[in-house]
């Protein structure tokens, strides 16, 4: 229900953005000002409501002694072991009646109080602001008994006076924090909802003439090699730069020859704005983002975003992060060649920014504002389209250009995200072309392009983003002379994404198409006692979106997933082409920027995927989209009818700020010569003998025909396999109803298979099982034989499928499954991908010898599914057996069956048993995009359609 507030606390209802806050202005680290830090623990108090408790709480000399406390920056529901609340996510639903402004009269309240004393060298003269980075989602502050005001706008900052309130000891900092307000309308983010002081809390000190607000003007012409600098300051003052020996006052310009800043290579001066109070350090990169022929270009050349969206998380602490998290998210990206980000869906710490610049990336900056919910009323009461909330709308703009707009990093603003349309959107876009002129505008939302400078949209079909690029995809004809960029593309949830490969083809095929941004990075996970890592659903939340909030290409403890894996060599910045069958291999810079004289290359051939030595390679240091062929310096081994390989590695020639030496940029493999044929293994016929049939090093059920051992090895329930523990790719998106194959493949029953004994026969030769699998309740079925042959020493299967009745979806996977004692099967060694790989998954899959335990061949996703694995496979070893392929198969083990696998609900739900369960597969379904986007191409579907595949088994002495 929904309520009236009393005048005392009607604030929390009212559109407004708030009051008593400074205008908004420039972020900046540091001065030779001083500053005092209140983060720690602070005295908290929580109420039910919003007017549980009056506000003599933030009098002076009121006694905070019975209360608990709460570490800020924080979200209180994340600590006190449930104490506090609870964490409650949901993609796009409001967890409140929708009722705007209102709110319900249930609305957890957090009463935060900070003593704190002025250091003894703080200036007595001067005044001081009062600084909060972040609040989740409406405050309201007092100082020494003083109401301040409040603000909403969680992930923006505010700033209050407070100089002549401030005494030496004893003062009083009292925050009333309400988890939902007016501002919760325009937050809808999929995101855990979390109250709270999630960022700083700082008093800077504000000395008579310190700076105030400055904008930092520092364009690049490409032609000239010159940069122009002006810095515009409320307060007049000089700006230095030693490095290009300027020394000007503010609101001049000056030109001079400078190295220009891009994410590639991210050069900053530098210097000192100097007021006649203050002096502010300035990190200054020049570059000039512009809208030209239709292309988004930096220093007059087309960008290619290979980006990532990036919201704020820790596993322990939400959205409270420290610097060196965000470094490491950082140096991550820079590590797998990112080079964009997408501050979905809200301006982040500008510590994170500060690392953009420093260390390269490009970085659309996002305001904070979603209102997705309203789609279930079809966007009526749209506050976007509101005048009432317009105001707001402005405000949470403003604050996000000014805190931000002397980022090099930062060459797109975006209005915010899955708003709808309307007028306050326009009003935002209006003030912010005004405001900035040297950056563009982006809101996925705006289809027809009326106020942004962009054509973006999310979760394109690849059939789709080709004809765009072609020009083929109509629209206004602004849209149409527009640049486009997949805002969102390759949803990161559970196994995937696939098809990854596929779009960025399509992007390096048509200029008009400037890349896109995976959703998303990192899986927003909460650490948990029991459940390992909790998602939406764990708390109790009456209504959640389930794990639909762990879509990362990285796990929530900052662990790469195979997903970005993938998308490293998806986006790897160097290409190296052709079979060297001449001698040569092409190899073409694929920076925008750089030339490739920071890399060394490595050659090296492998025989049966172990490497015989590395040789240099000789690459020039070739500029942008520059090829050269380049020889190849050694002759191939002779393999002796082993297959025979060869590599190619691009490497950091240097350590640099974001890695070491050696670090691998970018690789190439080609086949030289193949690997002999498999043996026929025959000679050696089936032998009775009891109520076994001996063949070779094998035994069988003389009845059924079942495998039982080899050479002294049990082996457990061989038998065709076809089901996998469905991703949440396959699940797909509850509104792609008709190709969810996860949800048509239960309806089919494949994950209940019955096999039928047709017959056992025993020739002279060979053992032959005739079988049929086949679902309960369905006429489908899948004929299947079982031929064993041996020449004494090696047993071979050879499976045949046929499939009989009208298949209308595609197989989960196709291959045999048995099981090993899991006492003996410890481990693993194998010629193949060395990470898990599916069909539209297999860019990173790198051919060479690889070991890992069981353990280490799972795919840890927060939300069990089918993992780990491992294409391309041409023989693997465990549990006392080879085992080699024709033609190569993927491969998998793990310590449960994938009916159990599919049953859990997290990583805890798995005990490992007494058998490793082996999946030899000829096939896999593709893995898609689906839990949001689309799902596999066409050429990555696993059709039911005749097959034969074969094994070779043999004891490992």
């Amino acid at each position: 229900m929904s309520y009236r507030t009393t005048p005392a606390i009607d604030y929390v209802e009212n559109v407004a953005p708030g009051s008593g806050a400074l205008p908004p202005r420039a972020w900046f680290a540091s001065s030779d000002a001083k500053s005092l830090s209140l983060n720690g623990n602070w005295r908290f108090r929580l109420s039910a409501t919003a007017d549980a408790e009056d506000e003599s709480f933030a009098a002076e000399g009121y006694d905070t002694g019975d209360w608990a406390e709460v570490a800020v920056p924080g979200h209180w529901v994340l600590q006190g072991g449930g104490v506090f609340g609870s964490p409650i996510y949901t993609n796009h639903l409001y967890p409140f009646p929708v009722d705007p402004p209102h709110v319900p009269t249930e609305n957890p309240t957090g009463d935060h109080v900070r003593s704190f004393d002025l250091p003894a060298d703080w200036p007595g003269d001067g005044g001081a602001v009062l600084r909060f980075d972040g609040v989740e989602s409406c405050a309201r502050v007092w100082l020494n008994g003083t109401d301040l005001g409040e603000f909403k706008g969680s992930r923006l900052p505010h700033e209050f006076a407070v100089g002549l309130l401030l005494k030496p000891t004893g003062n009083v900092l009292a925050v009333r924090v309400h988890q939902w307000s007016a501002g919760s309308y325009l937050e809808d983010q999929d995101q855990w909802w979390l109250p709270g002081i999630f960022r700083d809390v700082t008093l800077l000190h504000r000395p008579a003439d310190s700076a105030l607000d400055f904008f930092v003007h520092a364009g690049f012409d490409h032609v000239t090699g010159e940069g122009t600098l002006r810095v515009d300051s409320d307060v007049d003052g000089r700006v230095s730069v030693p490095a290009l020996d300027i020394d000007v006052a503010t609101g001049e310009s000056v030109t001079v020859p400078v190295r220009p800043w891009t994410a590639e290579t991210p050069y900053l001066y530098d210097g000192v704005l100097a007021t006649g109070g203050e002096r502010v350090p300035l990190r200054i990169g020049f570059r000039t983002v512009a809208l030209e022929d239709g292309l988004i270009k930096v220093n007059g050349k087309p960008l290619l975003f290979k980006g990532v969206n990036r919201h704020e998380w820790h596993p322990e602490q939400g959205r409270a992060l420290d610097v060196e998290t965000m470094r490491a998210d950082v140096l991550l990206m820079k590590r797998h060649n990112l080079n964009a980000v997408r501050t979905s869906h809200y301006p982040p710490h500008p510590a994170f920014l500060d690392l953009c610049d420093e260390y390269g990336l490009w970085v659309v900056d996002e305001c904070d504002l979603e209102t997705h919910g309203f789609t279930e009323q079809a966007w009526r009461d749209n506050p976007v389209d509101d005048d009432r909330w317009t105001p707001a709308l402005l405000d949470r703009a403003a604050r996000m250009v000014e805190r931000d707009k002397n980022h090099p990093s930062v060459v797109i603003w975006s209005l915010g995200n899955e708003a709808g349309t309307g007028r306050g959107l326009t009003a935002m876009a209006e003030w912010i072309h005004g405001r900035d002129g040297s950056r563009l505008v982006h809101y996925e939302g705006d289809i027809d392009c009326r106020d942004t400078d962009v054509y973006s949209r999310m979760y394109a079909g690849h059939a789709e983003v080709e004809r765009i690029g072609a020009g083929l995809d109509g629209g206004t004809r602004k849209r149409r002379e527009l640049p486009f960029i997949l805002c969102e593309y390759g949803h990161a949830m559970g196994n995937g994404p696939g098809g990854i490969a596929d779009y960025q083809r399509l992007f390096e095929s048509y200029g008009r198409l400037q890349g896109g941004f995976i959703w998303e990075w990192i899986d927003h996970g909460i650490t948990h006692p029991e459940l390992g890592f909790a998602y939406g659903g764990d708390f109790g939340e009456e209504l959640h979106d389930g794990n639909f909030v762990c879509d990362g290409l990285v796990f929530p403890d900052r662990t790469p997933s195979p997903g970005l894996v993938e998308y490293k060599k998806v986006i790897e910045p160097v290409r190296i082409e052709g079979d060297g069958a001449d001698g040569t291999v092409r190899v073409t810079n694929a920076y925008d920027f750089a030339d490739l004289s920071h890399l060394e290359f490595e050659f090296s051939y492998q025989v049966d995927g172990v490497p015989t030595g590395a040789h240099t390679l000789a690459v020039p240091p070739l500029g942008p989209g520059e090829s050269a062929e380049v020889k190849l310096p050694a002759a191939a081994p002779d393999g002796n009818g082993d297959e025979v390989r060869w590599t190619v590695r691009a490497l950091l020639a240097e350590d640099t700020s974001w890695s070491g030496r050696g670090h691998e940029v970018a690789w190439a493999q080609r086949t030289v010569a193949p690997r002999a044929p498999l043996p026929a293994a025959t000679g050696a016929g089936p032998a009775a003998d009891g109520d076994r049939i001996v063949l070779g090093p094998a035994s069988f059920d003389a009845r059924t025909g079942a495998l039982r051992s080899i050479g002294g090895v049990d082996v457990t329930g061989l038998r065709l396999d076809v089901w996998r523990a469905p991703t949440d790719n396959d699940e797909g998106a509850s509104w792609q109803d008709d190709v969810r194959y996860g949800v048509r493949w239960r309806q089919l029953g494949l994950h209940r298979m019955r096999h039928r004994l047709d017959g056992v026969e025993s020739g002279d030769d060979a053992l032959t099982v005739r079988t049929r699998v086949a679902p309960a309740a369905r006429e489908v079925g899948l004929s299947t034989v079982y031929r064993w042959t041996s020449d004494g020493t090696r047993l071979r299967l050879t499976v045949s499928v046929a499939p009989e009745g009208d298949w209308t979806v595609p197989l989960p996977r196709l291959g045999v499954r048995f099981g090993l004692p899991a006492a003996s099967t410890d481990s693993a060694v194998w010629f193949g991908s060395g990470g898990e790989a599916y069909p539209d998954t297999k860019a990173a899959a790198k051919l060479l010898q690889w070991d890992a335990s069981i353990g280490e061949l799972q795919t840890p996703y927060v939300r069990p599914q089918e993992n780990g694995a491992r294409s391309d496979v041409r023989w693997a070893e465990l549990g006392g057996l080879r085992i080699e392929g024709e033609p190569e198969f993927w491969f998998s083990a793990r310590r449960w069956t994938n009916e159990q696998l599919d049953a859990a609900g997290h990583l805890t739900d798995l005990t490992p048993g007494e058998t490793v369960w082996v999946n030899l597969d000829h096939g896999q379904h593709g893995i898609g995009s689906q839990s949001c986007g689309p799902g596999p191409l066409p050429q990555y579907f696993l059709k039911a359609e005749p097959a034969e595949f074969s094994f070779v088994f043999s004891v490992i002495d």
